[in-house]
């Protein structure tokens, strides 16, 4: 039951100390030295949605996870507006294939790793970034990557 998993996921999460931020929307990456990735510039989606002028604010921190799905929208900002470099066989983003899920199954832990400095990719976002085929209704692949992107910034953050 895929609305059980998400909601529990969620609800566990939450009981651990994360915080959720609903209905935001991710507007540009923040940099600093070397054009590291260095936080991310956010508005409510309603703003967007109304056409209206706010200024967004900014957030800062030492690493982002881009696992905002087959849009990968980290990674796109960061090669559009920065010309930047992904660790990737094109230098790219790849765009993912279309579903094969075992393969992609198999695929997404290789994908899920640190792309640009200061930003990790993981999910689906990871599958689309290096070209693996997208996997359908299958969330184990999609945990173990989350997992993986954990480990990957706690020992960045050492």
């Amino acid at each position: 039951n895929a609305v059980e998993v998400a909601s529990t996921l969620c609800s566990v999460a939450v009981k651990a100390g994360a915080r959720i931020f609903n209905l935001l929307s991710v507007e540009d990456v923040v940099i600093r030295e070397a054009d590291r990735v260095s936080g991310l510039v956010l508005n409510w989606s309603a703003v967007s949605t109304a056409n209206l002028h706010i200024d967004p604010l900014a957030i800062r921190s030492k690493l982002v996870i881009d696992a905002t799905g087959h849009a990968c929208e980290i990674c796109h900002l960061v090669t559009e507006k920065l010309g930047g470099k992904l660790r990737t066989a094109t230098g790219k983003i790849i765009g993912e294939k279309p579903m094969w899920a075992e393969i992609g199954e198999k695929e997404i832990l290789g994908n899920t790793k640190e792309v640009y400095p200061g930003l990790i990719v993981a999910g689906m976002a990871a599958s689309a970034v290096f070209g693996s085929p997208r996997m359908g209704p299958i969330f184990g692949g999609m945990l173990l990557s989350g997992k993986k992107a954990a480990q990957i910034a706690m020992e960045l953050l050492k």
